[in-house]
């Protein structure tokens, strides 16, 4: 065998490889599990400082079996106290129902309490009606109905055990997520949408908040495009979650993700978890994909998230 020849069947073995990796990232997933520590999360006994926390984000109306029971099925197993979604449930396109996400995020309540941000995808469905047969308001009231609580530029206080616990829920103008361009987003935008971090943000409605709770909750801040994280994090919050990068595509190691959706490359916070001083940041690679259908090294995941002193 010549070498030309020799080089070619290596080539094309190692192509079939690849091919049939990023076949089998498209149809599994895993469950990534993060310990968070934190002075400001409260415990009396050993058992009483678990509190479990699963993160789900960019699920593109994907399916693991049928009607999603593996997904649901692991997320159960995990024994969640509580639900946090990242947004990209659905695919806002015209030739897309949002029936597999529907399904699937009705049936979280079953488990424990689910809050929901939105991310660029639903967002676009909300704010565009006139340009999607899809209807985000049907599709809210739907999982309302079911026991999803949205939060829309709103913040919530809810007690996880004994731990009080904030959730601010960002949306930012569709424009910050525009391909081949990065906005130029400050922590006053943040604030102009949720407020002062130890408020409720600025919807009235949150009735159901205790004031007392601001300055010793522990802070969740879902907020879907990880590439201001800078303003996030100058805004100020305990944890920071967020998604929308899909885990960078391709992820290589020792560098993370390779590129983003809107086309930059090697974002700094991809689909990892980070601890800068006091604040803890975690990315989730997503659960599914949409127009660019590609994963290489970077398995879908549903992050558990273990909060303890």
């Amino acid at each position: 065998m010549s070498i030309l020849g020799f080089f070619t069947i290596l080539f094309l073995i190692v192509c079939t490889v690849i091919l049939a990796e990023m076949y089998r990232e498209q149809h599994s997933f895993c469950v990534t599990h993060y310990e968070v520590h934190s002075p400001k999360i409260t415990c009396t006994d050993e058992k009483d400082s678990v509190n479990r926390i699963i993160f789900l984000s960019d699920m593109h109306n994907h399916v693991y079996g049928k009607q999603n029971n593996k997904l649901f099925e692991a997320i159960k197993a995990e024994q969640p106290d509580l639900i946090l979604i990242g947004g990209d449930m659905l695919v806002a396109k015209n030739d897309v129902r949002y029936q597999e996400a529907l399904d699937f995020v009705s049936r979280l309540p079953q488990l424990c309490p689910v809050y929901y941000a939105s991310g660029n995808h639903e967002q676009r469905i909300k704010e565009n009606q006139k340009n999607y047969s899809l209807c985000y308001e049907e599709y809210r009231k739907k999982l309302q109905a079911e026991g999803v609580r949205f939060l829309e530029n709103e913040s919530c206080d809810i007690l996880l055990g004994n731990q009080q616990i904030h959730i601010s829920g960002l949306e930012l103008p569709l424009i910050v997520n525009k391909k081949f361009r990065k906005a130029d987003v400050t922590a006053e935008d943040v604030r102009r949408c949720l407020g002062e971090k130890h408020t409720t943000g600025n919807q009235e409605k949150q009735q159901e908040t205790t004031e007392n709770f601001a300055d010793n909750s522990y802070h969740i801040l879902l907020a879907h495009n990880p590439s201001y994280m800078e303003a996030y994090k100058e805004w100020g919050s305990d944890l920071i979650l967020s998604g929308h990068l899909h885990g960078g595509c391709v992820r290589l190691p020792g560098i993370g993700g390779v590129i983003t959706p809107q086309a930059f490359l090697f974002p700094k916070y991809s689909g990892e978890m980070t601890v800068e001083g006091k604040q803890t940041i975690i990315v989730s690679k997503g659960l599914g994909t949409h127009t660019f259908n590609v994963r290489l090294f970077n398995p879908a995941e549903v992050i558990a998230i273990t909060l303890c002193r």
